[in-house]
C-alpha cells in the first residue's frame, strides 16, 4: 500500500472518529440536560404534599379536589420512575395549576406565611426547571442537526442514532385554568 493511500485512509478514519466523538458528546449533553430536568421535576413534585397540606388547613371542604391532587401527584411520580418525563411534567403542572386556583379563592391562604414560602420555593424551582428545559431543547436541536447533516448522517444512520423530541408545552398546560369549573367539580 502506498504512502498516499495510507494517508488517505488515515485521514478518513480520523474524520470518522471525530464525527463519532461529536455525536457521542451531543448525546451525552442531552442525557445530562435531561437529568437536570428530571431533578427539578422531582423537586417540584416533592413540594406538592406541603402545598396540599397548607391548602387543607384553609380549604378542608375541598376534600375531593385535594384527593384528586394527591392522586395526580402519585401518577406524576410513576411517570418519573418510568422515565416519561414529559408526562410527569404535564401531570405536575396540572396539579400546581389546580392548587393555585384553589388559593385564589381563599385570600387568607394567599397571605399565609407558610403558603407564601412554599410559593416562593415553587417559583424558584419553576425558573430552574424552565432553564433546564431550554438547555435540554438546545442540546436536542444540536444533536438533531448533527445527525441529519452530511456527512454525519451516514455515521448516525449506521449507528442507529434517532431524532430526539424537544420539550413542548402540552395543550393542557397552555389552557387557562377554569376556577369555577374546579369548584363545581368538587361537589362543594
Amino acid at each position: 500500500m502506498s504512502t498516499n493511500m495510507m494517508l488517505f485512509f488515515g485521514a478518513v478514519l480520523l474524520i470518522v472518529i471525530l464525527m463519532y466523538n461529536s455525536l457521542v458528546s451531543k448525546k451525552n449533553e442531552i442525557e445530562n440536560a435531561l437529568g437536570a430536568v428530571h431533578t427539578f421535576l422531582k423537586k417540584r413534585t416533592e413540594l406538592i404534599p406541603n402545598l396540599v397540606a397548607t391548602v387543607k388547613q384553609f380549604a378542608s371542604h375541598e376534600s375531593k379536589l385535594l384527593t384528586d391532587l394527591t392522586n395526580t401527584r402519585a401518577e406524576a411520580q410513576k411517570s418519573l420512575i418510568k422515565g416519561d418525563i414529559q408526562a410527569a411534567d404535564a401531570q405536575v403542572s396540572q396539579v400546581l395549576g389546580r392548587i393555585v386556583a384553589v388559593a385564589e379563592a381563599y385570600p387568607e391562604l394567599k397571605s399565609n406565611e407558610n403558603f407564601l414560602s412554599l410559593q416562593a420555593s415553587l417559583n424558584e424551582i419553576e425558573e430552574q426547571l424552565s432553564a433546564a428545559r431550554r438547555t435540554y431543547n438546545a442540546a436536542v436541536v444540536q444533536y438533531n442537526n448533527a445527525i441529519e447533516k452530511v456527512p454525519t448522517v451516514i455515521i448516525a444512520s449506521v449507528l442507529g442514532y434517532k431524532r430526539k423530541q424537544v420539550f413542548a408545552v402540552t395543550a393542557a398546560e397552555a389552557a387557562p385554568v377554569d376556577v369555577a369549573k374546579l369548584f363545581n367539580s368538587t361537589g362543594s
